[in-house]
């Protein structure tokens, strides 16, 4: 994709943040023409109070790695970083701005996740690159929910929530060229199955519906607990304090609960060997997948035009047949192996230059506050 009034593509340098890697990619238009992905000692990370404070060493880790292959910051016309830690916002490419830095460093979403870390690398890139821009594409912020999503039957409680949007919508796009239509025109269940697992509806290019999956909605993951019964979970707490179940949510839950290991591999190997507690894990975690997909085939009236899968897990063909088995009465099942989220941060930034996409600006103010009409 070459940029308006250039001769050459534009090189964008993409940043995702992880829990123990940075992965890094340079892009020239479509094409990657450098990726890493920068490992980081579970030891050093643990030295940092908090995640904003190891923006220096993972951005010292970067630029060594960028040095190493002679890649000068200067040659860069844009950096874009995965998002986190803002309010609920519409999907699109956010500048990375003075109020967006302020909530990603607080992670005013409450949620401490490595991800928050991605539009502050990108802006001290940027700034170090003699003020480039600095972008943020589909955090894991991104809430487009239907207003019949948002309901509970609690006064005041509402549903939100936190996916791989990034991964998500990219892999809408990307099948929604293979139909030979537009991402807006179609209807979609999407799930990204790794150490999370998100499973949504997009009708006509909006995330419509979806789970919160550090709120311990959805199924099961690897490092997640999932939906649990409420009354139970109280009864739970009667013995543990809400820091034990915030983890369960998010790292401590799933696989590593009840099986010792957040290693979906190893699980289906010893699921495979006849290892009982494993293979009841294993096939409940599928079971659950399922049922999502099915709750959100229902949210879009039955009119899917495509069940799709990606994430890690999905390299694993015994997944993908059970979920196909089970669902492709619904539409055709797609796979997807790994992730997109380096292609997808590129390709945001790339349309914002090109002029196809205006670059939205964040607010602060979350997408979703309550009806108008409550009292």
């Amino acid at each position: 994709m070459a940029g308006k009034g250039t001769e050459r593509a534009w090189r964008v340098l993409a940043v995702n943040p992880g829990s123990t890697s940075t992965k890094v990619g340079l892009f020239e238009g479509d094409a990657c023409v450098f990726s890493e992905n920068v490992s980081h000692s579970a030891a050093r990370l643990a030295e940092f109070e908090s995640i904003s404070a190891q923006l220096p060493y993972r951005r010292e880790t970067i630029l060594s790695a960028l040095d190493a292959h002679e890649i000068e910051l200067f040659s860069i016309d844009a950096f874009v970083g995965r998002g986190g830690g803002l309010v609920s916002i519409e999907g699109g490419t956010y500048v990375v701005d003075a109020l967006l830095l302020r909530d990603a460093r607080m992670g005013v979403n409450g949620v401490q996740h490595p991800a928050q870390l991605g539009s502050q690398l990108a802006h001290e890139l940027a700034e170090r690159a003699g003020g480039r821009s600095a972008f943020v594409v589909n955090p894991p912020d991104t809430d487009e929910l239907c207003d019949l999503a948002r309901m509970t039957g609690i006064r005041g409680v509402y549903r939100h929530v936190h996916l791989h949007a990034l991964n998500l919508k990219e892999t809408a796009v990307r099948h929604a060229c293979t139909l030979g239509r537009p991402y807006e025109e179609c209807n979609l269940v999407i799930c990204h199955i790794g150490g999370g697992i998100s499973i949504s509806a997009h009708r006509h290019g909006r995330m419509m519906d979806g789970y919160d999956i550090v709120g311990g909605e959805g199924p099961m993951a690897p490092t997640r607990c999932g939906a649990v019964p409420v009354v139970d979970l109280l009864d739970y707490l009667g013995e543990h304090d809400a820091a034990d179940v915030r983890a369960l949510c998010t790292r401590a839950g799933g696989f590593v609960d009840l099986l010792g290991t957040s290693d979906a591999l190893e699980v289906s190997e010893r699921a495979a060997m006849g290892d009982v507690p494993a293979r009841r894990a294993w096939d409940a975690m599928v079971y659950q997948i399922c049922k999502g997909i099915g709750s959100m085939a229902c949210a879009l009236e039955g009119r899917v035009d495509g069940i799709l899968l990606g994430g890690g897990m999905v390299r694993n063909k015994g997944l993908v047949a059970d979920i196909r088995r089970r669902c492709d009465w619904i539409a055709p099942v797609t796979a997807y192996p790994g992730e997109f989220e380096l292609e997808a941060m590129a390709a945001g930034a790339c349309r914002v230059l090109d002029g196809e996409e205006q670059a939205r600006v964040y607010t602060g103010i979350p997408v979703f506050t309550g009806f108008a009409d409550e009292v």
